[in-house]
């Protein structure tokens, strides 16, 4: 074997070491010198114990960045928005950040900063010189195998069995999924098959683009863009009044009819009132049709402006293009043609606005009617005023002149002039009298009855019973009716009665119109309050062997109201007699509230034999009708109070509640807690001394830790510098991580694409395995933990490997020259990726459609599904391995 020699210079001295010809010395800035001539067992023994070592920093390093996302995804804004119902301004919280656009962008970035920052040095330091074997695009596809395969079987299995976690924006989920696919083929359609071997400028800006288009499409699907759109189409289709009107719609008689389940007279008013507003649309619908696509015809259709229905629609589409075939032709007018002319300007004529609102007002002349369908009153306010509405007949201006000349001679003397006798008519100035026409005939007095009824309101009980007769006088028009409400103090639903019109008299000249019923709601405004403990812990009494907790009732005391409660047994366990092995006597029962009664105590008997430092808890639930369960609405009842805990409560009486959370919330608190191992505390409560496995650890991440602590606490600053110091400390890490892959890789003579598919692309993942299983375990839904993996698949091609080609095509484009990436076999680590993600992905959408969810669930399934998902990743790793060895016969 022909050996060649090679020499290392040093300020001080040189080295000369022999490998065989074709092979090169291992290169690195983290090399000692003569490190090469080391034994290589010895080498990789090292390296791969600086690598574990510097794993676990990244891990305690990923825990304070998902601290820092935390806090900042939990930010929350007040908004103001308009509140229909109360018809008044009402202030709300809600979250700054969105969950998609969270996990899409801080997690996806933070989880992708390694891959990026990998791709951005090795591309900066390979301008202008001749195209390697790039290592940055196989840690790509690496890191997503790795992503989608090791750590949804990592978080399939972390769920505790039998719980099934599912992902709730499960169209979100397949929007990502399809982008993470998606993306490995564009890497494809860039590097082998558009330009060969070469990026070109555009291919570059376009990848970055995509990283934006991602955010944009799985925000849409979240907020429901599309389902919305469609969703106001189909509700579109008929016009709304309410759009038209400033009216406040209390709810429809067919929306509550279910609800109320009132009797056949309620029903029969309401079907009544139903009626009458049917018929009187039915009435209007041929004016008002002719009159629409008459106008239509006149001017051109505004833009917004959205159709009925698809028939109006092609109806308006025919008149307006007829309309304007008409003006262009201008064809000389026919007999036939001047006959339909005149008949539309009549139609038109008897259909014009004027025209339309004589009709409606003589449609309306001489009926009573309410002044609306419906009314709404506070249960507080006492009473309620309903309008009645007798509409007169309009007066011509001579019944008008008349009428004033009448009122005049009443005021003069009988030898005044234009004293003419009067004879069951008016009064001309000549003395004349002129019958009245029947347009201009009003009689004098007319009335009308009203009676309420009963609704899912009784009379008595929410409301009193009224019922009269209106008499209008020649100049009246309008009469209130007041109805008394009865305030019970006590909360309860809305309640409804009715108010009718009836026996119009004289029935020559009066009738009934629409509305003749109205509806009235009385709105319930007690305020029954809130049940809360008064304060969270409670200790027993040495002296009476009992818990004794208060339970207060807050922001309202309006009527009679109940809480259940009971207890549940903590480190302290509780049975329903008395017992010597037991530590209390559980209890569950009612505690009833008086109206305006505040507060109510809870017994809780205790073995005086076992006092010692254990605890039960105590709970709220079940609240009345209209009360709410507060906070605190659990409290945790102790045996015993000890000594260490009277002083600490003597010294949080006088210390602020802020500086109980020192560690959370400054430097030095931060550096405390990384250096002092905290012992932990036994069911007595007592101190437990840590064991060996824990003294080991401490020493082992002590560094780590304490290296950590310099970082911002999250509190500052809205966590962001906590956020961008972590992730600048993983980043650097990961350039170790980077480094000893390459050297360990030298060692054992791994080829650069296998390093960056497995070593460099697991310890890029990291961060994100353990963040994913965090999630995974504590989250109630699936969305952060796997919705985080196509996420960050994605993000790291199009900005992992977008980043880097807008750098060098930019800079090759300036030169002149062309940026050349040699693709090695990447086509074949692209397409066994997509094939076993595929199969992955698939495998979630049928737990989703058989388990319920795509975490958890029974041990077999779940670890079933958790081998097959990380068995996908090791025939992923030996494929691509072999076939970088030309081991595989395609």
């Amino acid at each position: 074997m022909d050996l060649i020699a090679w020499q290392t210079n040093y300020s001080t001295g040189y080295v000369v070491e022999t490998l065989p010809n074709g092979t090169e010395p291992c290169e690195s800035w983290l090399l000692l010198p003569a490190e090469n001539l080391w034994p290589s067992a010895l080498r990789g023994i090292l390296y791969f114990l600086a690598m574990a070592y510097i794993f676990i920093g990244i891990t305690i390093g990923s825990d304070v960045f998902m601290c820092s996302i935390e806090v900042i995804t939990s930010k929350k804004r007040k908004v103001v928005r308009w509140d229909e119902e109360r018809q008044e301004t009402v202030e709300r919280e809600v979250l700054l950040w969105n969950e998609t656009i969270a996990n899409l962008t801080l997690l996806a970035l933070g989880s992708s900063a390694p891959e990026i920052m990998l791709n951005i040095i090795e591309a900066v330091k390979e301008l202008g010189n001749p195209p390697e074997d790039g290592l940055g695009p196989f840690t790509i596809v690496g890191s997503a195998a790795f992503n989608l395969l090791v750590i949804n079987a990592i978080c399939v299995a972390s769920v505790p069995s039998p719980e099934i976690k599912a992902v709730r924006e499960f169209g979100v989920f397949v929007i990502t999924s399809l982008w993470s696919m998606f993306a490995y083929v564009w890497m494809l359609v860039v590097v082998l098959w558009v330009t060969p071997g070469v990026i070109d400028v555009w291919e570059a800006w376009v990848t970055l683009g995509f990283t934006p288009l991602l955010v944009l499409t799985a925000y849409a699907q979240d907020s429901g863009w599309w389902c919305k759109r469609q969703h106001s189409r189909i509700h579109n289709s008929e016009p709304s009044i309410q759009e038209d009107m400033n009216v406040r719609v209390i709810g429809s008689p067919q929306g509550r009819a279910s609800v109320l389940n009132t009797r056949a007279p309620t029903e029969l008013l309401a079907l009544e009132g139903r009626n009458s507003h049917a018929n009187l649309r039915q009435a209007s619908e041929p004016a008002r049709f002719n009159d629409r696509n008459l106008n239509d015809m006149d001017r051109p259709s505004q833009q917004g402006q959205q159709p009925t229905n698809a028939l109006s629609r092609a109806r308006f589409r025919h008149a307006v293009v007829r309309s304007m075939l008409y003006q262009k032709k201008a064809p000389k007018p026919k007999a036939r043609f001047a006959e339909v002319v005149t008949k539309m300007v009549s139609i038109k004529a008897l259909t014009s606005p004027a025209m339309r609102r004589q009709l409606a007002a003589n449609d309306m002349s001489g009926k009573f009617t309410f002044g609306t369908h419906t009314y709404s009153v506070l249960e507080s306010s006492g009473a309620i005023e309903v309008d009645v509405l007798f509409h007169r007949r309009r007066l011509s201006k001579l019944t008008l002149l008349n009428s004033m000349s009448k009122l005049n001679l009443v005021n003069k003397s009988n030898n005044g002039p234009n004293n003419g006798p009067v004879v069951n008519g008016t009064t001309t100035d000549s003395g004349q009298s002129s019958a009245p026409s029947k347009q201009d005939e009003a009689k004098e007095d007319v009335s009308v009855e009203f009676e309420t009824r009963d609704g899912t309101g009784k009379t008595g009980k929410d409301y009193t019973h009224t019922q009269g007769r209106l008499v209008f006088k020649e100049t009246e028009y309008r009469k209130k009716i007041k109805i008394p409400i009865i305030n019970d103090q006590q909360y309860q639903s809305d309640k409804d009665f009715y108010v009718i019109l009836k026996s119009p008299a004289p029935r020559e000249d009066a009738a009934l119109g629409d509305p003749s019923v109205a509806r009235v709601t009385i709105i319930d405004d007690d305020k029954p309050g809130n049940f809360v403990f008064e304060q969270p812990i409670y200790y027993g009494d040495s002296r009476t062997f009992k818990v004794t907790a208060t339970v207060l009732r807050q922001n309202g005391t309006d009527g009679n109201t109940s809480v259940e409660y009971t207890t549940m047994d903590g480190t302290a366990k509780g049975g329903p007699f008395s017992s010597p092995t037991l530590d209390y006597i559980s209890n569950s029962g009612v505690l009833y509230f008086a109206h305006g009664e505040t507060s109510k105590q809870i017994s809780i008997n205790l073995n005086k034999e076992k006092m010692g430092h254990r605890n039960f808890v105590i709970l709220l639930r079940n609240p009345s009708l209209g009360s709410k369960i507060g906070e605190p609405g659990a409290a945790v009842g102790f045996l015993c109070k000890e000594e260490e805990d009277e002083l600490a409560e003597r010294v949080a009486n006088v210390v602020p509640m802020g500086d109980t959370e020192e560690e959370d919330t400054s430097w030095g608190g931060q550096f405390r807690s990384a250096m002092c191992l905290e012992s932990e505390e036994d069911e007595d409560g007592k101190k437990i001394p840590p064991s060996v496995g824990q003294l080991i650890m401490h020493f082992v991440t002590f560094f780590w830790k304490v290296l950590f602590a310099f970082i911002p606490p999250r509190s500052m600053l809205g966590g962001w510098p906590a956020f961008v110091m972590s992730l600048g400390f993983i980043t650097m890490l990961t350039a170790f991580i980077e480094t000893l892959g390459h050297l360990l890789g030298c060692v054992f003579g791994v080829r650069t694409s296998v390093t960056g598919i497995t070593i460099i692309a697991l310890g890029t993942s990291v961060p994100d395995t353990f963040a994913s299983r965090t999630v995974a375990i504590h989250d109630v839904h699936a969305d952060a933990a796997i919705g985080n993996v196509t996420g960050s698949n994605s993000v790291n091609v199009f900005l992992g490997l977008g980043l880097p080609w807008v750098i060098s095509t930019m800079y090759h484009l300036i030169n002149g020259t062309q940026y050349r990436v040699l693709p090695g076999n990447l086509r074949f680590a692209v397409f066994t990726f997509l094939a076993v993600g595929s199969l992955c992905l698939l495998m979630l959408f049928v737990r989703r459609k058989c388990f319920g969810g795509e975490l958890g669930g029974k041990k077999v399934p779940k670890w079933i599904s958790a081998l097959l998902m990380f068995s996908f990743w090791v025939v992923f790793i030996v494929l691509c391995s072999l076939k970088a060895y030309d081991l595989l016969p395609f």
